[in-house]
């Protein structure tokens, strides 16, 4: 039996809240936990490093509250899900009726990119709906841009204040309408020099060899080299079996990094949330893969076609965005 808001429903329930003080964060998030842990259910803090460092002072030892590393967990909205899902499942397994579960998305006031943690976020609510989640997602209005907390008012049901008192978001949606209109296609400031790499309508073969002969600029990790071009592999076969011609693939290297677009003149896939999870239709699989080994993934419809963007390497951030000036590593 579910205890707290959730009582009575299915599926997953997902709040969000916003704080502007350390004393604000404690004020919603240590009750969501402690109430967890009285009622008997599983309990998980999946914060970074410095919201965790508040929970376990404020919670003291043998709180009885599991605690993950927030800033691991969370490299990757696809790898996340499959650690989530694999949580979830086992703790069901075990026979529980409700898992609790607060942590913090990474998102660019961490300097971390914002656009596929958005689908993530918005995505949430379908791929987890299968289990008696109780999520909790707090946003820092000190470090979160505006769009980001937009976007979370419109990903979760419920928004918690830091009196206690819980309201319906008035802005949320269907995930699939908002994965459709609300999230904006990043771009990296390197698609505005001339690419290094340039193919249309390209054997498979021909675009891998192409972008791992970027390496010499680059000089990524070998794992990183090695999933980006395995990417742009599933990438350009998706386009040529799935997509219209032509099919156009473009790469551009610096010192640390390796950004390669593929695009096509199709619609891309039907699901807005391709990707995140191993998809059932045509490229599913190949896209998740790409979502599990790249650094970034960046899907972009437009009237003209569908374009994937992949990113190799360790991007930062800089004053305007994701990733670093041009021509910087």
């Amino acid at each position: 039996m579910r205890s707290g808001p959730p009582a009575g429903h299915d599926g997953i329930y997902h709040e969000t809240a916003f704080f502007g003080s350390d004393e604000e964060f404690l004020a919603v998030v240590v009750p969501f936990l402690r109430d967890g842990v009285a009622a008997g259910e599983p309990t998980v803090s999946l914060f970074g490093e410095r919201h965790q460092g508040l929970v376990r002072s404020a919670l003291g030892t043998g709180s009885g509250v599991v605690f993950i590393d927030g800033d691991r967990h969370y490299l990757r909205p696809a790898v996340a899900i499959k650690r989530h899902r694999e949580m979830l499942g086992g703790y069901v397994a075990e026979g529980a009726t409700q898992i609790r579960i607060a942590g913090d998305v990474p998102h660019p006031g961490v300097g971390v990119p914002w656009e596929w943690w958005a689908r993530y976020e918005a995505a949430a609510n379908t791929v987890y709906n299968e289990f008696p989640m109780y999520g909790l997602c707090p946003y820092d209005t000190r470090t979160a841009p505006a769009e980001v907390l937009d976007h979370a008012r419109r990903t979760h049901a419920y928004v918690v204040m830091p009196d206690g008192r819980r309201e319906r978001s008035p802005l949320y949606q269907d995930p699939r309408d908002f994965l459709a209109t609300a999230v904006n296609s990043w771009e990296d400031p390197l698609e505005a020099l001339p690419p290094a790499v340039e193919l249309v309508d390209p054997v498979v073969r021909h675009a891998r060899l192409a972008v791992a002969g970027l390496q010499d600029i680059a000089g990524l990790a070998v794992d990183d080299l090695n999933g980006l071009v395995l990417s742009t592999s599933e990438a350009v076969t998706n386009a040529l079996l799935y997509g219209r011609a032509p099919v156009r693939v473009r790469a551009w290297a610096v010192p640390g990094r390796i950004v390669v677009t593929v695009t096509d003149s199709g619609p891309g896939p039907a699901d807005p949330s391709s990707g995140l999870m191993p998809g059932s239709g045509p490229g599913g699989l190949g896209l998740w893969l790409a979502h599990q080994l790249c650094s970034y993934v960046s899907l972009r419809r437009a009237p003209d076609g569908f374009t994937i963007r992949l990113v190799g390497g360790e991007p930062t951030m800089d004053g305007q965005g994701w990733a670093p000036a041009l021509g910087e590593p």
